[in-house]
């Protein structure tokens, strides 16, 4: 029988622990939580009412305003998600690098979702009624009342960018239209029910500088019936 040697006996020791450590690392990474909140998929929605239709808001103009703004910024997010999740591996990136791209995430996200919102809240013929007109009501005093501040909203952000935001604020229990410089600056803990971009891609083609008649416009062609699901959808879930 032969003798196993001390040096012998040592070296595999060594061997099996190394084996067993590499298949603990291979087990951990086969089962390591995929990072989700970084995926980079986000697909653009399609324009749920027919362009040509639309009553003093152009084809061409929605289709560049959708093609262009809308769809750019959906893809600038998914590019901004991959980078934040190949950094978030970088344990010695300096914060103030990750803090531009946190930004970059904020605004590319809070532009996808007010544009999703803003193209929903189009096709329609303009007359408010339902869940939503019976809102205003309470909160507002008339539909009127309302109105006449929408539009001053929107066109109080003419020339320059941001958006008008009809919304109903969770913390505090009131419906506001809310004034948003650009897409960071929605009020917290509002759900948005009405939107209205006031960057000036989304009129100029068809008015120039002449904003307070884009908003003639988008009023004429507000779908009420949107506006009314995101209020019932809001009561439903005893958010209002």
């Amino acid at each position: 029988m032969n003798k196993i040697t001390r040096r012998e006996a040592i070296t595999g020791i060594i061997a099996t622990g190394a084996t067993i450590l590499t298949m603990s690392e291979n087990a951990s990474a086969q089962t390591e939580t995929p990072i989700r909140a970084f995926r980079g998929e986000h697909q653009p929605k399609p324009l749920p009412f027919d362009a040509a239709k639309l009553k003093g808001i152009s084809e061409k103009l929605i289709k560049s305003h959708w093609e262009n703004n809308y769809i750019g910024s959906v893809k600038a997010l998914n590019t901004v998600e991959q980078r934040l999740s190949a950094m978030l591996k970088e344990k010695d990136l300096p914060a103030f690098i990750y803090g531009d791209l946190k930004r970059e995430e904020l605004i590319r996200t809070g532009s996808v979702v007010l544009h999703e919102k803003y193209f929903a809240n189009l096709g329609g013929n303009g007359k408010a009624d339902g869940a939503a007109l019976k809102m205003i009501g309470q909160w507002v005093g008339s539909y009127e009342n309302w109105e006449n501040e929408f539009k001053k909203t929107g066109n109080a952000l003419g020339g320059g960018s941001g958006w008008a935001i009809l919304a109903f604020n969770l913390h505090t229990k009131e419906l506001h239209n809310y004034w948003a410089a650009d897409h960071a600056h929605n009020a917290p803990f509002s759900v948005p029910l009405l939107v209205l971009d006031m960057y000036e891609h989304s009129y100029q083609m068809d008015y120039g500088a002449a904003a307070a008649k884009y908003v003639d416009a988008f009023m004429q062609n507000i779908n009420w019936e949107e506006v009314n699901r995101c209020v019932e959808m809001a009561i439903k879930t005893n958010l209002v």
